[in-house]
Formats: C-alpha cells, structure tokens, sequence
C-alpha cells in the first residue's frame, strides 16, 4: 500500500493531531506501508539551511511517529533539501521536508528501492522520484579494438588516403 501525502499541516496543533491520526491508522491497517510526500517536519539540524532555528519539537513528533508505526525512511539520492523559499542567496531558506517512509515488510517487498531528489521546476518542492527496483548500475565494457581488426583497418584507411 502506497500513500502520498499531499500536505501535512504546517500549524503546530493540527501537526500534532495529524501525526496521531496517521499513527492509530498505521495500528488499525497490518499491511506493507509506504508513505511518501510533504511531511512538513525537519527531522534534524542537517536537514535545514538559513531561517529559523531547528525545532525540536517537531522533530520529536516525527521520530516518535516512527518509533510508535515501525516505519523507517528510506535516504533520499540527489538533493538533499526537497523544499526551498526560492529567495535570493541571503534570504533563502532550505529544507528537506518530503520523505519517503516505508515498513519493514514494505521493505522485504521492495529491498532494492531508492528515493530520488529531482530539480524543483515548477514548485517551491522537489519531485522525489520513488524506484521500487533500485537504479541499474551499468557494467563497463572495454572494448579490445586491437582484437576486432578495428585498429588494423583505420590503420589501412589513412595509409590508403596519404598515398602510403
């Protein structure tokens, strides 16, 4: 089961009471949980650039929404903030705020997935682009040109064309 969270609540009281929601829905539904979207909570002092102090009270909500559901974060690739004020350079603020939150069992199901941070085009959040299947490492090749006649052939063609 997959659930995107289009927007978590920003107030702090209804925050609160969200986190509580989700956690007694977490307890009532047994199934394979992914949640993936705007968590609206920095998690810790890495995941914030510029504006006001860290808060730990937030945070403290989050991780104890973890601790209560069994649900761990899968690490985003790319980005590291998935949230910005688009401000200029003394004024800009950056977060990372999406997050992509999964069960052990999600997990069993899917061990290969990966989070990707995309570039924000057309909003002040990035795209988290979710791969259920991990991203495909290509192997190299090398490739022996002595071997295919390649070198022999180009060494040929030049000869033929400077008259040699």
């Amino acid at each position: 089961m997959v659930w995107i969270l289009y927007l978590c609540p920003s107030v702090r009281g209804r925050k609160k009471r969200f986190w509580e929601k989700l956690t007694n829905l977490r307890s009532d539904v047994n199934v394979e949980w992914c949640i993936m979207g705007d968590s609206n909570i920095v998690a810790s002092p890495n995941d914030k650039y510029g504006g006001s102090p860290f808060d730990h009270n937030n945070a403290k909500w989050y991780y104890d929404f973890l601790e209560q559901t069994y649900l761990m974060e899968i690490q985003n690739q790319g980005g590291t903030y998935t949230w910005s004020n688009q401000r200029s350079k003394d004024d800009v603020i950056c977060e990372k705020l999406d997050r992509v939150l999964t069960s052990l069992e999600w997990s069993f199901l899917f061990p290969r997935a990966v989070a990707i941070v995309e570039a924000a085009i057309a909003s002040d959040h990035s795209p988290i682009l979710l791969l259920t299947n991990g991203i495909e490492k290509r192997q190299r090749k090398t490739l022996n040109l002595s071997r295919s006649g390649f070198l022999k052939k180009v060494s040929q063609d030049s000869q033929g064309r400077m008259g040699g």
